[in-house]
């Protein structure tokens, strides 16, 4: 099995793209947004990949995030900063359909990635591309799983870190981002307050921003699980992917994957529907979507259960809504009600535990399911993306007494 750690393979970045311009910037250079303050995307020569390597390939490599080596931006070795990023499995849910006469529901568990969540897809790239380019300090907002992501890939890379999180962001959450070697500061506001507290401080702090999708290899990290989930699936696509989405970089990324696939000729035209999934609390993707219009206005008063996905604006809202709306998908809320239930009834059901943002998507397949947008035959795809251990849970109350009389029977 090929180390894809060390094997030196070719590189095929060819320069950096405007996602709404189409203004082209070099590769290999340190960037946050273009010209027009928008995301940067990374451009590959796929003809060029397409006769390096076949899909077939891949079988010799050893199973995690970098087989997909000529798909990812990092040049050299050396500079992959890597904790194990396993490729991560997919979960039938056999029982759950049968009770909701559905088609297939299956879970991508993203929970099984270094520091618990999909984030360490995204912050692996940004971080290697960071070390490549020479960054010694980088800082970013986050509501938990992605500051934890950064603070143990700049550890692991030697780079300093720096965090700023919403006051109420899971204790479980700021403390693992501090143990993992960042210095992190709550703030009396929302993601989108503490976000400004990384811009404001960059000159004189001397940090690179690394804020949701303010530079442009996050999304080329988050990519992978389209890549991944296409072999998984034997180079197919599922009929409906349901992502929870904040920034939306992961949805972003996967839709860049797939036509990046096309175009290698390793799937075919087929494309997911694309459902965007927020919670009723926190849901300006949305009501632009509803509204028709490409970009979303900034949702006052933001809560929800699911911190992961209170974001009340997005920097990437105009490509969410394009890879919604090209999909033929949708963008869905949710109430913290159903998503609560929906994470007790996956459990209790199936034994799987999602993360609040995870049982978002369920809970968003059974609604849509019910309503017809989701028709019974069609198979789904729902990104826990995080571990449920790492989030609160009900109490657990019940005691036995050991020195009194135990009625077995009852139990």
């Amino acid at each position: 099995m090929q180390d894809n750690l060390t094997a030196e393979r070719p590189t095929f970045v060819t320069h950096l793209e405007c996602g709404m311009t189409g203004e082209r910037l070099p590769a290999d250079r340190l960037a946050n947004l273009s010209a027009a303050g928008k995301p940067l995307l990374v451009r590959y020569d796929l003809d060029g990949i397409r006769k390096a390597v076949s899909r077939d390939d891949l079988a010799a490599r050893a199973p995690d995030l970098w087989r997909y080596r000529e798909l990812l931006p990092v040049r050299a070795c050396e500079n992959i900063v890597s904790l194990g990023e396993t490729m991560t499995p997919l979960i039938e849910l056999p029982r759950l359909k049968k009770a909701l006469g559905g088609g297939d529901i299956i879970v991508k568990d993203e929970g099984r990635l270094p520091t618990g969540s999909f984030k360490a897809r995204g912050l692996v790239m940004a971080v290697s591309m960071a070390k490549e380019l020479g960054v010694r300090k980088m800082a970013m907002a986050t509501n938990g799983n992605a500051g934890a992501a950064l603070a143990a890939y700049c550890s692991r890379a030697g780079i300093e870190s720096v965090v700023f999180c919403p006051a109420d962001t899971p204790e479980v959450n700021v403390r693992e981002i501090q143990l993992q070697g960042a210095r992190v500061y709550r703030v009396n506001g929302l993601i989108n307050d503490c976000g400004k507290i990384v811009v404001d401080g960059r000159e004189s702090a001397g940090w690179f921003e690394t804020n949701t999708l303010k530079e442009p290899y996050r999304i080329e990290g988050k990519k992978t699980m389209g890549l991944e989930l296409a072999e998984q699936l034997g180079w197919d696509v599922p009929d409906v992917i349901l992502y929870p989405t904040g920034g939306g970089t992961g949805l972003i990324g996967m839709w860049k994957a797939f036509a990046e696939l096309e175009a290698l000729g390793w799937i075919g035209p087929k494309r997911p529907r694309m459902v965007a999934v927020q919670a009723s609390g926190c849901a300006p993707i949305v009501k632009a979507y509803e509204a028709g219009v490409e970009h979303a206005d900034l949702w006052k008063g933001a809560h929800t259960v699911a911190a992961g996905i209170r974001v009340p604006v997005a920097i990437g809202d105009f490509l969410i809504l394009r890879a919604v709306r090209e999909s033929n998908g949708f963008a869905v809320a949710v109430d913290d009600e159903l998503i609560e239930a929906g994470q007790q009834e996956v459990a209790r059901e199936e034994g799987l535990l999602l993360c609040p943002e995870g049982a978002a998507t369920y809970a968003a397949y059974k609604q849509e399911l019910a309503s017809g947008r989701i028709s019974k035959d069609e198979r789904v795809v729902l990104f826990n993306c995080g571990s449920g251990l790492k989030y609160p849970m009900p109490p657990a109350d019940s005691a036995l007494d050991k020195d009194g009389a135990i009625n077995y029977a009852a139990l």
